[in-house]
């Protein structure tokens, strides 16, 4: 049999009377849902997709012209986080083109994303900008 648990899903508005939200606001918030959830999740997946988090919304701050909407929201042994900025542009992986970028700050978030997510889906806005929504699998604690 399954059996499915929803959070209520959780927006935090942000709009240009607000500063823009911060990483650590973002992950408070992934926190938040997955502890009001029914079924407990491993800790390691937590952290994977508090990480995802992390790195959507740095994204979006770096190069996105900023945050412009955040939602999370928790189903089952998922989590579903979707990151709104500015710009139209979609992330790409850059490297250097000997292949030689260790000592390169930088870009390796969007390989992370992908790498950790089961589903990633970037949605341009009716408006303008972008939302990126990844799911990440919690697994359960054993």
């Amino acid at each position: 049999m399954r059996q499915t648990y929803r959070t209520e899903s959780t927006v935090i508005p942000t709009d240009s009377r607000r500063p823009s939200l911060r990483p650590a606001d973002a992950r408070r918030a992934v926190c938040g849902a997955v502890a009001r959830q029914a079924v407990p999740c491993a800790a390691e997946a937590l952290n994977d997709a508090l990480l995802v988090t992390s790195e959507l919304t740095t994204n979006a701050i770096l190069h996105g012209g900023g945050i412009t909407g955040f939602e999370v929201d928790v189903e089952g042994c998922t989590v579903r986080v979707s990151v709104s900025d500015r710009s139209d542009a979609v992330p790409v992986v850059e490297s250097a083109p000997d292949g030689r970028d260790r000592g390169r700050p930088g870009g390796r978030g969007w390989p992370i994303v992908c790498r950790l997510a089961r589903d990633v889906e970037v949605a341009g806005l009716p408006r303008g900008g972008k939302r990126i929504t990844a799911v990440v699998p919690l697994g359960r604690a054993g």
